[in-house]
This record gives C-alpha cells, structure tokens and sequence, in this order.
C-alpha cells in the first residue's frame, strides 16, 4: 500500500511538472495581439530579466554604447558593449528559436549584458510585438524575458 501512495504521489508531482512545462509563457501570450509580427530589423537591448530580483538594463550599465540585435531574414547578430553573439533563428507563429552561432570572446571591464544573454537566450521561446516597436523575447523559464525596442531610423 505504501509503495502504491508512494508510485502515486510522484506520478501526480511528475504530471504536476510536465502540465507546467507544457503551458508554456500563455501569460505573456495572451497579451499580444500581433504574434505574426515582423522581428527584422534592429532593435535595442532595452532589458534582460533574468528573475524577480536579476535584471540587466544594458543602457545602464554602458551609457555611451548601444547594444542592440540585428534580426535578418534567417539570421540574428548581437552587438553588446564588448562582444558580438550570432546564429540562425526561426520563428512560427508566436514561436521563436535562437540557435547556435558563432560569439566572440573578448574579456571586458564590464560583461553584465554578455553574461544575462549567454543564460537566456537558449531557452527564448516566444516572441510577442506590440506597436511594432517593443518586442519581448519570453523563455521557458517563468519570470524570464528580453525586452527590445524597434529601431525607428537609421543611425
């Protein structure tokens, strides 16, 4: 009998677990309006939330250098404060996936917006475009997600 509980007990807590993966970030998604949106372009870093209390504001913390993403037609490149980050990406729907790319490795005084990215970026999932100008890049992970602000000019 102990044994059954026991077996019971964790297929609840495991089914627990998968029906929560499985959901996805729908509280993000539910808000978005445009999900078949344009990402190409470049738009600005403005904030990387790693958790409740981890965030990195990349404007804040190097004022003088624009950090940005540069969506193409199949490709993305982002340029930080000291280093640059590249791959392919592809978005269905709502779905994005940044995969692997080459990333350049130069040690700065200043490497915040590197460190966030190289934690979140493999677990982006789903992009939601507001006004076509504010992007949020939703991981996997509750409470995690980038926010990019639409480049409206050249510079």
């Amino acid at each position: 009998m102990k044994l059954q509980l026991k077996s019971l007990s964790v297929f609840v807590a495991a089914s627990a677990i998968i029906a929560t993966a499985c959901s996805g970030n729908k509280e993000h998604n539910d808000s978005c309006a445009n999900t078949n949106a344009d990402i190409r372009g470049k738009w600005y870093l403005e904030n990387i939330v790693l958790n409740d209390s981890m965030s990195v504001r990349p404007a804040e913390e190097t004022p003088d250098t624009p950090q940005y993403v540069i969506f193409d037609d199949s490709t993305y490149s982002i340029r930080t404060n000291c280093n640059s980050i590249s791959g392919p990406y592809y978005v269905n729907g709502d779905s994005i996936t940044l995969g692997d790319g080459p990333m350049t490795e130069m040690a700065c005084d200043n490497m915040a917006t590197e460190d966030a990215l190289r934690e979140i970026l493999p677990n982006i999932a789903t992009i939601c475009i507001e006004n076509d100008s504010t992007a949020r890049l939703n991981s996997r992970n509750q409470g995690e997600y980038v926010v990019l602000r639409k480049e409206m000019y050249s510079e």
